[in-house]
C-alpha cells in the first residue's frame, strides 16, 4: 500500500515528504542503537542464564530418581499423605523496564529448602526415600525460582530484539525507499515544470515586447 501511494508534485508536498524521510532516517538510527543495546544485554545475560539452566538440569537429574525411589517405597497415596497440607509459596514481584522493555523481577521469595520439623514430618515416619525426594524437589524449586526472573528477562529481550529488527527492516527496506522515490519523482516533475515555464516565458517575451511596441 505504501508503494502505490501517489502524492501530488507540489513544493509543499516535496518539503513534507523530505522531512518525513529525515524523520525515518533518525528513527532507523535510534532503532539501530536500541538493537545494539539489546544484543549487548542479551550477551551479558546469556552466560548466567546458561549456568542457571545447567544447575536446574543437574538438580532435576537427582530429584526425579529420588521421587521414583520414594514412590516405590511409599506409593503415590503414601507420598500424597506426607505432602498434606499443601505449601503456600508467595513471592514479591516488582515490575520494571529495561531499554523500553517491560520486565518483572522477583524481589523476595521464601527459602524453599526446609528441615524435617518445618515440613511437619519425622525421618522415621516418612522414611529416607521420601525425605530425600522432598529435599531434592525443594532444592529444585529454589533453583527454578532463582532462574525464573532471568529466563523471563531473556525471553522479553529476545522478543524486543526481534520486534526492533522487524521495525528497522521495514523502515530501511520499504518506507525509506518509497519516500526516496516520491521525493525524486516530485523533484523531477517540478524541474520539468520549471523548464517548461522557462521555455514558455522565453517564447512569450518577444511576443510581449512586439505587442508593446505596436501599441506605442
Amino acid at each position: 500500500m505504501i508503494a502505490s501511494t501517489r502524492i501530488a508534485a507540489t513544493r509543499m508536498n516535496l518539503l513534507r515528504t523530505a522531512r518525513r524521510l529525515e524523520r525515518v532516517a533518525r528513527g532507523v538510527e535510534l532503532l539501530r542503537r536500541k538493537r545494539e543495546a539489546l544484543v549487548s544485554e542479551l550477551f551479558r545475560l546469556a552466560r548466567p542464564a546458561a549456568d542457571a539452566r545447567a544447575r536446574v538440569e543437574a538438580e532435576a537429574r537427582l530429584a526425579y530418581p529420588a521421587l521414583w525411589r520414594a514412590l516405590a517405597a511409599r506409593g503415590a497415596a503414601g507420598l500424597a499423605a506426607l505432602g498434606w497440607p499443601g505449601r503456600d509459596v508467595r513471592v514479591e514481584v516488582r515490575a520494571g523496564a529495561l531499554w523500553g522493555v517491560a520486565v518483572s523481577r522477583i524481589e523476595q521469595r521464601p527459602p524453599m529448602v526446609r528441615t524435617l520439623p518445618a515440613r511437619g514430618t519425622t525421618a522415621g515416619a516418612a522414611g529416607p526415600a521420601a525425605v530425600e525426594a522432598a529435599a531434592r524437589f525443594e532444592a529444585l524449586t529454589d533453583l527454578l525460582l532463582e532462574a525464573a526472573a532471568g529466563e523471563m528477562l531473556l525471553r522479553r529481550l529476545g522478543e524486543a530484539l526481534a520486534r526492533t529488527s522487524r521495525q528497522v527492516n521495514m523502515l530501511e527496506q520499504r518506507l525509506a525507499p518509497t519516500l526516496s522515490d516520491q521525493v525524486a519523482r516530485m523533484r523531477r516533475t517540478l524541474d520539468e515544470r520549471e523548464r517548461e515555464e522557462h521555455r514558455r516565458l522565453k517564447w512569450l517575451r518577444p511576443q510581449v515586447v512586439q505587442s508593446l511596441l505596436r501599441k506605442e
